[in-house]
């Protein structure tokens, strides 16, 4: 397949805008938008900086489907989680950063995304998650997802890729290889996709902005 535009970023310039115009725009041509390098250095300095004095106890196995369907299921994915509250100053940096983005691209698309919810996720050695969807087409309010990538020095045998799917048949396929400061944007119904087993332990963020499905007998909660 033709390979994806890449714009070369350069960390910490200051221009948020220039990089969100890259995003709204390959979304609006493709559904999707591959930025290695592109998060600001000193935002992926501080979540590093956040998740080395975090212990361990804060994460969680990861589960499959929300609320009363989620489950615990090692055949499917094996990862670890800890959500981004904001209650440090890192992850209330990554909030605040999420929120801009989440600004312009309504501004640029008209998505009327209402809330984001993130978390860290921490894949182990021999750690993956199969192929899924992060959201089936109309039972969820996920409309847009977010990876940023949190590892330094990775190398081609260290594995731990994102392998998207970009058709239907699955035999156009993207990988993306989990570098520091690589973001991927894309349309959470339209592109499955699963993280490749990696041989060191691999860190990220995954997000999703999200619509307001608010009806009169329920409130739709930020997470």
């Amino acid at each position: 397949m033709t390979a994806p535009d890449i714009l070369a970023f350069s960390p910490d310039s200051g221009d948020d805008e220039l990089l969100f115009q890259h995003i709204a725009r390959d979304l609006r041509e493709r559904g999707y938008a591959i930025c290695p390098g592109a998060l600001p250095l000193s935002l992926s300095e501080a979540l590093l900086g956040h998740l080395d004095t975090m212990p361990g106890s804060r994460f969680a196995r990861a589960g499959v489907g929300r609320e009363g369907e989620h489950t615990h299921n090692r055949f499917v994915r094996s990862d670890e989680i800890c959500w981004i509250t904001g209650e440090s100053p890192a992850g209330q940096a990554w909030l605040d950063w999420s929120a801009r983005l989440q600004q312009f691209l309504n501004r640029q698309l008209l998505l009327g995304l209402f809330s984001f919810e993130s978390h860290f996720a921490h894949y182990g050695p021999g750690d993956f998650y199969r192929k899924h969807l992060d959201a089936f087409r109309g039972e969820t309010n996920r409309v847009l997802s977010l990876v940023a990538y949190l590892n330094r020095g990775w190398q081609p045998d260290d594995g731990g890729e994102l392998l998207m799917y970009l058709d239907e048949s699955g035999e156009q396929t993207l990988k993306v290889v989990p570098a520091l400061g690589t973001l991927v944007v894309f349309l959470s119904e339209e592109f499955p996709h699963e993280v490749l087993p990696a041989q060191r332990d691999r860190h990220s963020i995954a997000g999703w902005f999200r619509v307001n499905t608010s009806t009169a007998e329920r409130v739709d909660p930020p997470r």
